[in-house]
């Protein structure tokens, strides 16, 4: 991926679970990268982080953060290399620094929910050039009374603007070698299976046009996997190949885009696996109709840099794509590598420089 120019803004980095392994990788992407950016979470979370990251070893001693409380989000423009600039938001609970770090907690929840809502205000604001999660805690954020299963659904909830619904948005999930994105998200595979029309597959379809457009890719080529073991097998293995995703592919081709399938979920992602020179990808990104379809093969590809960047948002979100990792709460040992990509990544979307494969 390539590097961008800066932003006149910075970017937002939400803090996550405060239970989870989120603080930790933040401070040691700051000590790694000092980005230009803030923090939007709880300025005594992060100096704890600070702290266990560097007792473990995490940094050397000169590159510790320092974190500094901020009045609000304008002021990182005073800060100073190596200063992480943390914004409290509003509705964050006051007692957050005792919830136990590798467990479910409510107030983490809270916690979670306020920083987006936060960071989504900013972005939409122009206060901020984008946003980059760390990772939050489903039953937390259920135990804290949101209706949203995750971070995909509450950002898309807050992105539209006031009085209108809101827009579609898609889930895709990246590595150097692979783009993927889903037509369903995180739903039961039996309502997974129901969620895969016409309309979604064809939207999904021109959702990842526009964006890979936006990526700096002048003739995006999207591979489009088929639901059934074989695509279906003409039918023989079920016809949702023949009634719905075949046709919608045939509506987005009328529409100028070069939609490719449905494919055989079983082998599309490694004729797209993009390795240059060995193995150059067939397709440049690959639609796929459910959760673990897509997610699989990216993930097995190693969780250290994968990238989950949501698409058709009013504003740029990435995020790493692995989880909270409360067994890794509170050991300084958590890996930042996927969260410094989705930060470059971030870079990269804002400044309309794609990485072209």
């Amino acid at each position: 991926m390539s590097h961008s120019v800066p932003s006149p803004q910075p970017l937002a980095f939400t803090m996550g679970d405060a239970c989870g392994i989120g603080p930790e990788i933040l401070a040691k992407l700051w000590a790694a990268e000092s980005p230009q950016g803030l923090v939007i979470g709880c300025p005594a979370v992060m100096a704890r982080a600070v702290v266990t990251v560097g007792q473990t070893g995490g940094f050397a001693v000169q590159q510790r953060p320092h974190v500094v409380a901020l009045s609000n989000p304008d002021d990182w423009r005073s800060l100073t290399t190596g200063q992480m600039g943390v914004w409290a938001p509003p509705g964050l609970p006051s007692d957050l620094i005792d919830a136990p770090l590798g467990r479910v907690d409510r107030r983490a929840g809270l916690a979670a929910a306020a920083c987006i809502r936060a960071a989504v205000s900013l972005a939409q604001d122009g206060g901020v050039a984008g946003i980059v999660t760390a990772p939050l805690h489903k039953e937390a954020l259920a135990e804290a009374g949101e209706p949203y299963p995750g971070h995909t659904e509450l950002l898309q909830a807050e992105g539209a603007p006031p009085g209108q619904p809101p827009a579609p948005v898609r889930m895709m999930l990246m590595n150097d070698q692979l783009k993927t994105v889903l037509v369903t998200i995180h739903v039961s595979l039996r309502q997974a299976i129901e969620q895969v029309t016409f309309e979604a597959v064809l939207e999904t379809i021109e959702i990842t046009h526009r964006s890979a457009l936006q990526w700096g890719l002048k003739q995006p080529r999207i591979a489009v996997a088929g639901l059934n073991p074989h695509a279906g097998e003409g039918g023989l293995f079920g016809d949702e190949e023949l009634r719905i995703i075949g046709p919608a592919i045939e509506a987005a081709r009328r529409a100028g885009i070069q939609a490719m399938g449905p494919l055989a979920p079983d082998t599309v992602f490694m004729r797209a696996r993009h390795a240059p020179p060995e193995h150059p990808g067939e397709f440049d990104v690959v639609v796929a109709m459910y959760h673990d379809q897509g997610l699989i093969p990216v993930k097995y590809m190693g969780l250290d840099h994968g990238v989950n960047v949501t698409l058709g948002l009013p504003f740029v979100r990435t995020s790493p794509d692995h989880g909270t990792a409360f067994d890794l709460a509170g050991t300084g040992r958590a890996d930042p590598s996927s969260l410094i990509q989705a930060m470059r990544m971030a870079q990269v979307l804002i400044s309309g420089q794609g990485s072209g494969g």
